[in-house]
């Protein structure tokens, strides 16, 4: 087993579906520290499992504030997918857990209405994810023809729609390429989701479509580097890492607007457009219109936007002056949201 860092606790699970994250140890070790004063503040990042619920039960009797990030979680889409174990587990467990929280963290002004309209009440804390700009970025010359969506497959991210809108236009852009990267995701009663896509190629009768599957480390972002253009078709996000990172690695975007990235346009970094594959098609078709030197250029303006906001040093210290405040050593700062 590959060495972890020494502040990386792992619990096992207990008994129980593996999908439910049930881990009695986890629950001692959390109410153990809270209880002997030796933690500030719990900042958890997941829903939909028993951990997620652990840090609200955990720091009952003590000092300890909680930092909820809910990931895109109370969408209007996510909230009306999802199992029917999902239904159940809102109004037993997860929407209790909720409300106990101190802080809501959202990456977006579109998740904190997300939140304001699940009726949480909560400051929230506005602070986007970081971003590591790669050292390697990728020559005019090494640019090539293709079209790339990274992330899972999943029909949250509406690759349906991408690809209706492909079969409008390859045979106008017979030297493009449209590339769908990552790992599987279920979909329906046990299929792969990845499956059904590769059907959709067939009955489109699609010819340039790859499916190189998950790419990770320095295979994923030189994909990222050899697109011309990057696309993320979702219904809902509410982030889109794989956006920041498109760009951070100087690949212009075409982004839907499912996702909070309407400044795409402003900063001429790419596009932001409504859900449907009718944008979609004239999106894609303007954008490969465009010749090489423009493309190329645009992702050079992206990269420069990310270095310049997204930088985890600005994101940790925002991140920081919220513990802060919630632990009355400091003012509020403004990015926490009280209204």
């Amino acid at each position: 087993m590959a060495s972890v860092p020494n502040f990386l606790h792992r619990f096992e699970l207990g008994i129980g579906p593996r999908r439910l994250g049930r881990s009695p140890s986890m629950m001692r070790w959390l109410t153990e520290r809270t209880r002997a004063n030796n933690v500030d503040v719990i900042h958890s990042h997941i829903l939909w499992q028993l951990n997620s619920i652990y840090p609200s039960r955990a720091i009952r009797n003590s000092d300890t504030r909680l930092v909820v990030s809910p990931r895109g979680s109370l969408s209007k889409w996510a909230m009306n997918s999802g199992s029917k174990v999902k239904k159940l587990f809102w109004p037993l467990l997860q929407k209790q857990a909720l409300h106990t929280a101190h802080c809501l963290h959202a990456t977006s002004i579109l998740e904190y209405e997300d939140i304001r309209r699940m009726g949480f009440r909560q400051p929230v804390c506005l602070v986007p994810n970081g971003i590591d700009l790669p050292e390697k970025t990728a020559t005019l010359e090494e640019k090539r023809k293709e079209i790339l969506y990274l992330g899972r497959l999943h029909p949250t991210k509406g690759l349906d729609n991408l690809l209706n809108a492909w079969s409008k236009l390859e045979r106008e852009f017979s030297t493009w390429c449209l590339i769908i990267a990552g790992p599987d995701a279920s979909y329906g009663k046990g299929d792969q989701y990845a499956l059904y896509l590769k059907d959709l190629v067939r009955k489109l009768n699609l010819k340039h479509v790859r499916f190189p599957g998950a790419l990770y480390g320095e295979a994923k972002y030189q994909a990222y580097r050899a697109a011309s253009l990057f696309v993320l078709p979702t219904r809902s996000e509410n982030f889109g890492m794989s956006v920041a990172e498109a760009l951070a690695s100087g690949t212009p975007t075409i982004v839907t607007k499912g996702a909070p990235w309407k400044d795409l346009e402003s900063h001429g970094a790419g596009w932001w457009i409504p859900i449907g594959v009718e944008p979609l098609t004239d999106c894609l078709r303007a954008a490969m219109r465009l010749n090489a030197l423009q493309l190329f250029e645009m992702g050079g303006v992206g990269r420069v936007w990310m270095g310049k906001d997204f930088s985890w040093n600005d994101i940790g210290l925002r991140m920081l002056e919220a513990y802060q405040w919630l632990t009355m050593e400091t003012a509020r700062p403004g990015h926490v949201i009280l209204d």
